[in-house]
């Protein structure tokens, strides 16, 4: 405890102890809140992507659904590689060495691309065990092919 000390010049010496409990437990439920709220606040930019098939409010007008939305054009990032479907068919791209195979993801991007010109979004799953940085190169990858609505849903790839 803090003691405090007045001058000898009246006589009586004042002893004054600082009670700093109620202080600490206000900092600990501070820091608390804090350390829930940031998780929270990560979650939410994660969600943005997916406005499109989210909840309608009265006040917002009908979005317009992007061409060729019907042809459902999905990346999952899985520990063993990327799985790509478009519409039925669906494209393995096992791990080469270690890595990813961005090259041939891309390929297979452009490849739809051509099919589908007017096509621009694109849904990516990804396991919980893998590093977020791959998320941001496998968007990084369908922006290159030239799809640019990406969302990305929270279900882990099937």
């Amino acid at each position: 405890m803090a003691h405090i000390e007045e001058g000898k010049s009246g006589g009586r010496q004042k002893n004054i102890e600082l009670n700093l409990v109620p202080v600490i437990d206000l900092m600990s439920v501070l820091i608390t809140f804090l350390l829930i709220t940031a998780v929270w606040t990560q979650i939410s930019m994660i969600q943005i992507g997916s406005s499109l098939y989210g909840k309608k409010s009265d006040t917002q007008p009908n979005p317009t659904p992007p061409p060729n939305a019907d042809v459902v054009l999905k990346v999952d990032v899985k520990p063993v590689g990327y799985v790509l479907t478009v519409g039925k068919q669906v494209i393995s791209l096992p791990m080469q060495g270690g890595q990813f195979d961005d090259a041939g993801l891309i390929a297979q991007l452009q490849r739809v691309k051509q099919i589908y010109p007017e096509k621009v979004d694109a849904i990516l799953t990804m396991a919980d065990e893998l590093p977020y940085d791959q998320l941001i190169k496998t968007m990084d990858n369908c922006l290159t092919a030239g799809f640019s609505a990406i969302s990305v849903a929270t279900g882990a790839p099937q």
